[in-house]
């Protein structure tokens, strides 16, 4: 039997972390995640809003669910596949502002501030999204990174 030359380990790279439908929901509201995003991510329910479609994306980057997002994603702006940085962890959603984006209407934005760790280093990215009704339902349609 001849034997391999042994290689340097890799570390595993970090899974996403775990949760469950009775933990709390990612996107900062009060309810589970179950209760909250875990429904839309299922496809038991649709976002009502285009704010409720923003955090349940946001929610989408924490489990790194990304069928959903691409799911979500306007067909004209969608890229083919979501890859998810192993380092980058997802700390927690601020929602700055909101415009439109009810039942009643077929446009909205929403501004939020999305707080990580890259490597372990603390960061946010602030973030001005466009969206649109597509078939009836809330997609996310272009972005403006905002300084």
């Amino acid at each position: 039997m001849s034997r391999r030359p042994s290689r340097p380990r890799q570390p595993a790279a970090p899974q996403a972390p775990r949760i469950t439908p009775a933990s709390p929901c990612p996107c900062g509201l009060t309810a589970t995640y179950g209760e909250c995003c875990g429904r839309f991510h299922s496809g038991s329910a649709a976002a009502p809003t285009c704010e409720a479609l923003m955090r349940s994306r946001y929610a989408a980057f924490v489990v790194q669910d990304a069928a959903y997002l691409l799911r979500t994603w306007h067909p004209e702006t969608r890229p083919p596949g979501v890859d998810f940085d192993p380092a980058m962890r997802w700390m927690g959603l601020e929602i700055l502002e909101t415009t439109e984006g009810t039942a009643f209407h077929t446009t909205g934005t929403v501004t939020f501030r999305a707080h990580y760790t890259d490597d372990g280093r603390p960061d946010s990215l602030r973030e001005h999204s466009r969206f649109v009704r597509h078939e009836g339902a809330w997609v996310y349609a272009t972005a403006v990174f905002v300084d």
